[in-house]
């Protein structure tokens, strides 16, 4: 088989796997009374992606090939979330809050590491045959955001009715979406038990066997970490965390957000408040196709100004959302939807390319783990769990349906607002000179 073609299939899996609750999740949650816990559930993906990919990043550099602690690693996640799935359906809606995070929790643990994994093994064996990774990874990434749409897709229109596996594409208000229920974890563990054995059919990615002396420090591949020796590396890592901040807040209270319109008569009845995961795939429709166009707007514009634009589509993204409605005002949500493309690929990808090419091959799969610790990590923690303080506030605490919707509104201006603050900080702080040649230089 083609080798691009092996690793598009390999993102697709990947990010399928994460498709089939991450925008949905919340939905199910708040169904069965855990709706001021979202936070915690989506801050504990943050949580352990503060030490779990650097971990993992670690040992694929030393001892174990990538490919390999890859689909280990997707193997566990899975037992655990289709374990979570069953504990779901036999609780019905006496959940309990610590039963299901605590597999939650051990199901994202192995899970966040593998996306930086997945980057590694693409970029190493890309790299191993000669590939420009500049130019050969966003195609492949862009599949991944086709699995994560098809698999939001499916969970959303996808239900069980009488026993069968059925598919509504109308505004039924009682028919049992996958969205709605503990099925979404059954699907992402199936996807993910698929993508186990699929990464053993991979290239080999060789670990480090060097016979020359070491350290301790360098055994264990903590040199990546000296990488805040740098200024301009220190500055992008804790700019890379205060935009990590934005990541997961749509991911956790997008879809019941925009649920939470079917209790307004108006809005009851239109289509994106019976149908709010399948608006949500808009953003990764423009992020499929967003991804196409970093090649040449990080050769033209460089890294800064990537980021920036990424920054102020985070500050669009929730402002659009505190505007619109899935009314009349629909429209602004499918502008936040569509810039919601800019605001994580020219952040997420283009991030993850630039480490790639300022490290040295030595330490590239740990300072990838860096930088999805600092992102998903440090970033995301504290932006679920100060989000969760937030809509808790103004949302949950009130039991109107019409009060709750205005404390949405002031809920997203209040991110808006902190993205505006980050990004006029970015323009200020970060110094990079942009040189057109090191983008387009093939990496041997």
């Amino acid at each position: 088989m083609n080798l691009k073609l092996r690793l598009t299939i390999l993102s697709f899996l990947q990010f399928g796997v994460w498709g089939a609750y991450l925008t949905s999740m919340g939905n199910y949650l708040g169904s069965v009374g855990l709706g001021s816990k979202i936070g915690l559930f989506y801050a504990m993906q943050g949580i352990v992606s503060i030490f779990m990919p650097a971990i993992m990043g670690i040992i694929a550099d030393r001892w174990i090939q990538a490919q390999k602690l890859l689909g280990i690693s997707h193997f566990l996640a899975a037992i655990f979330l289709i374990w979570a799935g069953y504990y779901g359906m036999s609780a019905g809606g006496n959940v309990e809050f610590s039963k299901l995070f605590l597999l939650y929790s051990l199901s994202v643990t192995f899970y966040m590491p593998t996306i930086a994994l997945s980057n590694s093994v693409a970029y190493t064996v890309l790299v191993n045959n000669n590939y420009d990774t500049i130019k050969a990874f966003p195609p492949i990434r862009t599949l991944g955001t086709v699995g994560f749409i098809c698999a939001m897709l499916f969970v959303n229109f996808a239900g069980i009715q009488d026993g069968n596996l059925k598919f509504n594409f109308s505004n039924e208000t009682s028919f049992p979406s996958f969205q709605h229920s503990y099925s979404q974890f059954f699907v992402s563990g199936i996807l993910g038990i698929l993508l186990f054995f699929y990464s053993f059919t991979l290239p080999s990615c060789e670990v480090n066997k060097s016979t020359e002396k070491r350290t301790l420090f360098d055994a264990l591949g903590l040199k990546a970490f000296a990488l805040f020796k740098e200024k301009k590396m220190a500055i992008f890592f804790i700019f890379s965390m205060f935009l990590g901040v934005s990541l997961q807040i749509t991911n956790g209270y997008a879809n019941p957000f925009i649920t939470s319109f079917k209790e307004i008569p108006e809005y009851a009845n239109t289509w994106g408040s019976n149908n709010a995961n399948a608006l949500i795939s808009l953003s990764q429709v423009s992020e499929t196709l967003c991804i196409l166009l970093i090649p040449f707007f990080l050769k033209r514009y460089g890294i800064k100004k990537v980021m920036l634009m990424a920054m102020f589509a985070w500050f669009l993204r929730f402002g659009l959302f505190g505007l619109g409605n899935p009314g009349g005002g629909v429209w602004m949500f499918v502008l936040s939807m569509i810039v919601y493309g800019i605001a994580f690929d020219f952040f997420n990808v283009s991030g993850s390319l630039f480490v790639d090419k300022e490290t040295d091959k030595s330490i590239r799969s740990s300072a990838q783990g860096v930088f999805m610790m600092m992102t998903n990590g440090f970033g995301a923690t504290i932006g679920m769990l100060g989000a969760q303080e937030v809509v808790n506030h103004y949302v949950f605490s009130q039991t109107d349906p019409v009060l709750q919707l205005q404390g949405w509104q002031t809920s997203w201006y209040i991110f808006a607002g902190y993205a505006l603050i980050v990004t006029i900080l970015f323009a200020l702080i970060f110094k990079h000179k942009h040189n057109p040649a090191e983008i387009s230089e093939v990496k041997h």
